[in-house]
């Protein structure tokens, strides 16, 4: 019989924002797999997905960490999950079932998107959706993200400044994600140093707060917040 392969969405960062289903599912599944970016310099091991979940883990289930690259270029992180692939094949295969640890949730650019397109057909898929950063800031701040007919964007970071700025200036409500080493580039973008932001409505006091409210989940904003 093969295995059922579960994509765990574990949340934002607080492990009491994990689903009753995702605890379930992961004090019983014998094979945990989860990403990584690899060890850094004091030898972490990067893996915020199983930081967040780790107290609920089924303490007998073998742990199974991969490394995704976390550069512009795709084509190294693509042969990553190919290999992830591979090896949580060999378990489903063997009938033993594997969670697949993802932050937030796992079909909101999640990494879990890459595993299930890999496997899909191959062996039974679970998705446990998960709480998002999205609605956890604005839970956070108390601000809704929408209401009534505003059409919620949702920016990736990434994107060239002009395409931002386009976005954001037709935007009732937008959220923007996947800020990372962006971080700086947004904060100057929304007007933190500057005048859009203001023209959006946006003011700096504010701005500060959803930043460090996000920051309770992951910290990295508080510590880069000027």
């Amino acid at each position: 019989m093969t295995g059922t392969l579960f994509l765990i969405g574990v949340g934002p960062g607080d492990p009491e924002l994990m689903t009753l289903k995702a605890v379930r599912v992961l004090r019983e599944v014998p094979v945990i797999a989860y990403p990584r970016t690899g060890e850094d310099s004091t030898g972490n091991d990067n893996a915020l997905a199983l930081s967040i979940a780790r107290a609920y883990l089924n303490p007998l289930a073998e742990l199974l960490p991969f490394t995704i690259p976390m550069q512009p270029g795709r084509e190294a992180a693509q042969r990553a999950y190919d290999d992830a692939a591979s090896e949580v094949l060999v378990h489903l295969g063997a009938g033993r079932d594997v969670a697949w640890l993802c932050e937030g949730d796992p079909l909101f650019y999640g990494t879990a998107i890459y595993l299930m397109a890999r496997i899909a057909g191959q062996a039974p898929v679970v998705v446990v959706p998960g709480v998002t950063s999205l609605t956890a800031a604005a839970a956070a701040v108390a601000r809704p993200l929408g209401a009534r007919n505003d059409v919620l964007k949702v920016l990736p970071a990434p994107l060239p400044d002009e395409a931002l700025r386009a976005e954001l200036a037709s935007a009732s409500s937008f959220a923007v994600i996947k800020v990372g080493r962006h971080f700086d580039r947004i904060r100057r973008l929304l007007g933190l140093e500057g005048s859009f932001g203001p023209a959006l409505g946006l003011q700096p006091d504010f701005m500060k707060k959803v930043i460090s409210a996000v920051g309770n989940y992951g910290e990295m904003f508080d510590r880069n917040f000027g």
